[in-house]
């Protein structure tokens, strides 16, 4: 037998049910991720299998450094068989770690290959791959239609100018695309380096004046109707922890002017910043019907001489161990009072705090079905352990039914089998639940739960055009 083979990760009769009848077949809308979209509009064909799995793949990366390779082979200018090849030494040492499980999942459903990676398959490998590559179904196109993805929700600066979006949307496939707001770098007044030519480039994107705080806060809001035009319905914003130290109006202008003029901000400023530019997102957000993601808790860019040298984004974030609960609770709070609460889904980054981001949400649920989400495990997270431990903090604290399930935020192609994954942890965990009489010996009840986490309660909470 096959290491991937049909009841992979299934430990019980009744997992095995859950999944092949209920989950295995349901399509995909994958609501978060990193892919190009201009690699979607120009239906890009991969040329190897380097291309579609190591670029941009920072999981991958991270495990390559642990393994020993040097970074002309990681992130560096060798060509990309040399990193291939370098992956494939590094994959019989992640044993134990999600990425074995990821790399031969993704091997067997695009490629149909069982043949495990290893320095002396990968040759055979890269072969039969990079043929497969090249047929029309491998496309990103092909890709698409392959996983039955109804729809994605790329993640875009409000500076872009989304003319790939309009593309895709003149292509007619048979997946949606989506833009998702992402204005990370509206924030930064701590680094005016950064922040001027940015909101420079909000003002040429949004056709306004952003030399004023009241300015660049219309320019903003102009750039999230464009995203709306285009059926966006979702934001983006990733903190350490949420900023909830709320400044005055005046204070909020004087932040803002003084690093227009080069002049950078104190820590302590940059938060209150950032907590006036966020009440003000969220009420937008609310006004127009969307759903504010907030992904909380990593320490970026650890490594001062890879970050120097490569960039972020690279494999050098953590996960980090501030406070949450507290400024968390004020930000949603602040928001609430004004009945301005958008619908929110909060990621955790430090599995030491689900219970408390569990609870959180309940604070503030109600008017809409699971109007508050505790995202899927995240990150360092996102693998089998991670999904059950924010599975069960949500089940043990809210409504498990609720969940609008997962997403693979990634930066490859090839991670639409990270749903399937996680709906195999899905049934084994409620197939476990069901054999120790946790839950009643029903497939219909739980089989209808397990279709609507994997698709339906997505579809139906984030207000997208999907076509059925």
């Amino acid at each position: 037998m096959s290491f991937i083979h049909d009841d992979f990760l299934l430990t019980t009769d009744h997992a095995q049910q859950l999944y092949h009848e209920h989950a295995a077949n349901a399509p995909i809308l994958d609501y978060h991720n990193h892919l190009p979209p201009s690699e979607i509009a120009d239906n890009r064909q991969f040329a190897n299998l380097g291309e579609i799995w190591l670029e941009g793949d920072h999981y991958k990366w991270r495990a390559m450094r642990a393994n020993g390779e040097v970074e002309e082979v990681i992130t560096g200018n060798a060509d990309a068989k040399a990193k291939y090849l370098a992956w494939a030494r590094t994959v019989p040492q992640t044993l134990c770690n999600p990425l074995y499980h990821w790399t031969h999942l993704e091997l067997a459903r695009h490629f149909g290959i069982d043949t495990l990676l290893d320095a002396s398959t990968a040759e055979e490998i890269w072969e039969a791959a990079n043929s497969a590559l090249a047929t029309p179904e491998l496309s990103v196109h092909g890709i698409l239609k392959q996983f039955n993805v109804r729809a994605l929700c790329t993640t875009d600066d409000p500076t872009e100018p989304l003319t790939h979006h309009e593309a895709i949307a003149a292509l007619g496939i048979n997946t949606k695309v989506y833009p998702t707001f992402r204005p990370d770098k509206a924030w930064r007044v701590d680094q005016p380096e950064l922040f001027n030519p940015w909101a420079d480039q909000l003002a040429t994107a949004a056709d306004g004046d952003t030399a004023t705080l009241p300015g660049f806060l219309a320019a903003l809001e102009k750039r999230i109707d464009d995203f709306h035009a285009l059926g966006s319905r979702l934001s983006d914003h990733s903190f350490p922890y949420a900023y909830a130290d709320f400044p005055s109006d005046t204070e909020a202008a004087r932040i803002f002017d003084q690093a227009r003029a080069g002049i950078a901000a104190s820590p302590a400023e940059q938060e209150k910043f950032g907590a006036h530019l966020m009440l003000h997102l969220g009420r937008a957000y609310a006004a127009r019907g969307w759903a504010m993601q907030l992904h909380i808790g990593p320490q970026r860019n650890n490594n001062t001489r890879l970050f120097q040298t490569v960039g972020p984004d690279i494999g050098c974030d953590s996960i980090g161990d501030w406070p949450q609960a507290a400024p968390l609770a004020r930000f949603l709070d602040r928001l609430d009072q004004d009945e301005q609460l958008p619908k929110t889904i909060l990621y955790n980054n430090n599995l030491m705090d689900n219970f408390t981001f569990a609870t959180m949400i309940g604070n503030f649920q109600g008017g809409i079905p699971g109007k508050m989400q505790f995202g899927s495990g995240w990150w360092h997270a996102d693998q089998q352990e991670g999904m059950e431990w924010q599975m069960k903090a949500l089940a043990n604290t809210g409504l498990l039914s609720r969940f609008i399930g997962m997403l693979t935020d990634s930066r490859s192609f090839l991670s639409f089998p990270r749903h399937e994954y996680f709906r195999r942890t899905l049934c084994n965990l409620l197939g476990e639940f069901m054999r120790d009489g946790k839950l009643p010996n029903d497939h219909e009840l739980v089989g209808g739960m397990v279709k609507n986490i994997c698709y339906a309660n997505a579809k139906a909470y984030l207000d997208l055009v999907v076509e059925d």
